[in-house]
């Protein structure tokens, strides 16, 4: 919970609808200053981390990856607020819905005012019902329990039956053999918004195909962002933390893995630092010098 928060407040997620089961977690975010995978990695890895430190165990703790769908926020905000917010009701954890008001592990009682978590984001959600709080309330209260009768819904939980495939890559191939493929797992959304989904994962697949394809060295790049900047390329290694220091180090960082697709353990390596430092400045809120042309290829 204190790692969800934190993220929350640093800006790095919204957070809509949460619930914390025996075994999993339900989470319902709109991705914010960095990518989903970058905020999952520091929830999960950094939990596991401290759960195996308090326990004297090793290992993974997780069974799988954690699982993602791309949502249509304007058609399944509220569907899937409740169908996320019930999930303790379903699961036996707590008896009736006037438990669930009081569950202190979920959303749920957040948006009903029981627990003040004020980095969750309830206005969102309210405001659908009712521009007064009491009333929302009220009425999205019996939105949940509306929802009580229909139980397990699978088709809350993405369409088709591809996910096996793989990746994004993999998605696009397929469309471009021409298989048959109605939906995609990982897509909630009208035939219009999967669609436009799937082609923006074509565009960013074949503009990672080219520039890999095209990569600058490293050692260019840096002579060129050295001296667009006015900075001193052998103080940018040396760790210095002179502000215009770390902003060369920043934009370099983030040309290098975001424009031109190196890894970070490849950019740690040339830089003689570590590769969390790397991912963290690639990470940050994006310079505008990333468009200059200098950096062009």
């Amino acid at each position: 919970m204190s790692r969800m928060e934190e993220m929350a407040r640093a800006g790095a997620w919204v957070v809509y609808a949460w619930a914390l089961m025996p075994n999993h977690i339900h989470l319902l975010i709109r991705t914010a200053l960095q990518p989903l995978s970058t905020n999952m990695r520091k929830l999960m890895t950094g939990y596991v981390v401290n759960f195996n430190r308090r326990h004297k165990r090793v290992g993974h703790l997780f069974q799988n990856r954690y699982k993602s769908i791309v949502c249509e926020e304007e058609a399944y905000l509220l569907e899937l607020s409740r169908y996320i917010h019930l999930n303790p009701l379903r699961g036996g954890v707590v008896a009736d819905l006037t438990k669930l008001k009081e569950y202190p592990w979920s959303g749920h009682s957040v948006l009903m005012g029981k627990v003040a978590r004020d980095w969750q984001d309830t206005e969102s959600i309210l405001s659908f019902f009712s521009p007064r709080l009491p009333t929302a309330r009220a009425k999205y209260e019996r939105f949940v329990a509306d929802g009580v009768p229909m139980g397990r819904r699978p088709g809350l939980v993405g369409g088709g039956l591809i996910r096996s495939a793989g990746g994004w890559s993999q998605v696009v191939s397929l469309r471009r053999h021409k298989m048959p493929m109605a939906s995609d797992e990982r897509v909630l959304g009208s035939g219009e918004f999967i669609e436009e989904v799937l082609s923006q994962a074509e565009k960013r697949l074949e503009e990672t195909l080219r520039l890999n394809a095209r990569k600058i060295e490293l050692g260019t790049l840096a002579s060129r962002v050295s001296r667009s900047e006015g900075t001193d390329w052998d103080l940018v290694r040396s760790g210095s933390r002179v502000g215009k220091v770390v902003k060369t180090r920043r934009l370099f960082c983030q040309l290098a893995v975001k424009k031109f697709g190196y890894s970070g353990a490849e950019v740690a390596r040339y830089l003689g630092t570590s590769t969390s430092s790397v991912t963290r400045l690639a990470s940050s809120l994006e310079l505008p010098g990333l468009g200059h042309p200098d950096y062009a290829i």
